[in-house]
């Protein structure tokens, strides 16, 4: 179907069952259909009527399990309501033309994948480490030419860039292999391209909640074959929504920060002789705490012990939701948020005491929902975001609060969808 065939396609509304699926309410269907109308025109300027194809993939955000993935632990996570969809042609040359919203043209044969530390931290580094790592995983590549828009809060941890690696990877999938190439594989090779091309040593939760879509709990004793299941569970449905604030701290000058969590984690478990965490019990680092305080110092201890602890809250997240016990489950974020405050430590960052926007936000967040509900800082943390779930009836009066503060639009209500990264048409 050709772009011009295809704008009329969603005029008349011949797309509506799909967008339910990605968008589950009436008004997000009308705002996402006028997005894709805006997204398929700014196609066509680019690139001319083609026939295309679009993709989407989406953001995620982390329900339990704050810093666990990388010492091959266990997570609660889902993919939202945002995501990055591209606007697609299949080419024959080899070479990808890609345009993001607002920014130039990227081109990029699919022969040159060598990695390029001078691209480290680029868009071209995530496709170009995508290429690479499907070509590695045996499976097909090819060029195509895209336009690609995303309303996934870049620096609002919902991970912008792990989506981006699932997007590409699925239109490759669906271009050159049939939809054949398994959400986990696009996963696995989202986290190779962002560790190795992009240059951030991130854990695989993020692209795995992006590709594989839903409420996931995912287990990573082995991150080649890591266990997941799928959780179905309907929050709105039992009177709670997703609260996402974004506290506009500046995420300037805290790779550090991010990078010293799993260092410090290894750190106990290289004492022990072990790569991560996870190959170590927690009787042992309590049984040799006195040694371990003199050689790693005293928050890399906190730090394992909250690891620990976290994935018996992940455990039991998982189990209250199984058994429709909400309380249950947001007795354990309140926990989880705890854990992360006092013992990981990475609500803000101890090279600057004075800036605490998420503590700030928990404090207000506590105010607002007293004892109901429940809040924690979200995802890699220091300057961030929060998350919290907000009985219904006190969303509005939260979300006044939060973006009396932090700015209008800093709380976003989201929902949870049941598709990762996709072929919509």
């Amino acid at each position: 179907m050709n772009s011009k065939q295809l704008t009329v396609f969603l005029e008349q509304d011949q797309l509506n069952e799909k967008l339910s699926q990605l968008y589950p309410s009436p008004d997000a269907i009308r705002a996402q259909k006028d997005r894709y109308l805006r997204a398929i025109a700014a196609y066509e300027s680019a690139f001319g009527s083609e026939d295309i194809e679009i993709y989407s993939a989406p953001g995620r955000t982390e329900v339990g399990g704050n810093h666990t993935d990388h010492q091959h632990g266990e997570v609660l996570t889902a993919s939202i309501t945002k995501d990055a969809i591209g606007i697609v042609s299949r080419t024959d040359d080899g070479i990808i033309r890609l345009i993001s919203d607002g920014y130039p043209l990227i081109t990029l044969h699919t022969d040159e994948t060598a990695v390029q530390k001078s691209e480290y931290g680029t868009t071209t580094a995530l496709i170009r480490g995508v290429i690479a790592g499907l070509k590695e995983h045996g499976c097909r590549v090819g060029g195509f030419q895209a336009y690609v828009t995303s309303d996934v809060l870049i620096g609002a941890g919902l991970s912008s860039s792990a989506a981006f690696e699932t997007l590409i990877g699925t239109i490759e999938s669906g271009l050159y292999n049939n939809n054949e190439i398994s959400p986990v594989e696009i996963a696995i090779i989202g986290q190779y391209a962002e560790n190795v091309y992009f240059g951030k040593p991130c854990g695989l939760m993020d692209q795995m909640a992006c590709s594989v879509g839903s409420l996931v709990h995912i287990d990573f004793a082995d991150p080649a074959k890591p266990l997941v299941e799928q959780i179905a569970f309907d929050f709105a449905a039992h009177g709670y929504r997703l609260c996402i604030t974004d506290t506009k701290g500046s995420h300037a000058d805290l790779t550090p920060d991010y990078a010293a969590v799993p260092s410090e984690m290894k750190s106990i478990a290289a004492y022990f002789g072990k790569e991560v965490l996870h190959e170590v019990p927690q009787e042992a680092v309590l049984e040799n705490i006195a040694a371990l305080r003199e050689r790693c110092g005293d928050r890399a201890v906190l730090r394992a012990f909250h690891f620990y602890e976290e994935n018996k809250r992940v455990q039991k997240e998982v189990q209250a939701l199984r058994s429709d016990r909400t309380d249950a489950f947001l007795a354990a974020v309140r926990s989880s948020g705890a854990s992360s405050f006092q013992y990981l430590q990475n609500v803000y960052t101890s090279h600057d005491i004075t800036r605490q926007n998420v503590s700030i936000a928990l404090q207000l967040a506590e105010l607002v929902l007293k004892d109901r509900g429940a809040a924690r800082v979200h995802g890699g943390g220091f300057a961030g975001t929060m998350q919290a779930w907000v009985p219904a009836d006190l969303v509005a009066a939260y979300q006044k609060q939060m973006d009396s503060v932090f700015g209008d639009g800093s709380c976003a209500v989201l929902g949870i969808r049941s598709l990762g990264g996709c072929k919509v048409i």
